[in-house]
């Protein structure tokens, strides 16, 4: 699920379904009933099929970068002595 999360070109999307994804997974780690668990597990493998569709169909339909994703390049490093 984190892989397919992360495959989202929108960041919003992104950064959203990771961070819910790692939710699920940390209760998911905390539950200790298995029938609970077992029903959490499954719902967790039907959220996955829903979030691999919708991540192909945001690279579809992907927009801009946000200012925030834009990389700098690294500006040049200056040696001393070399103004």
């Amino acid at each position: 699920m984190l892989r397919s999360s992360q495959s989202f070109s929108s960041y919003n999307f992104r950064e959203y379904f990771k961070g819910r994804t790692k939710e699920t997974f940390r209760a998911m780690q905390n539950e200790s009933d298995p029938h609970k668990l077992r029903d959490m597990y499954a719902e967790a493998v039907k959220e996955s099929a829903v979030l691999r569709r919708s991540a192909i169909v945001n690279q579809l339909y992907g927009g801009w970068k946000l200012s925030i994703e834009v990389e700098k390049e690294p500006e040049e490093a200056f040696e001393r002595g070399s103004n």
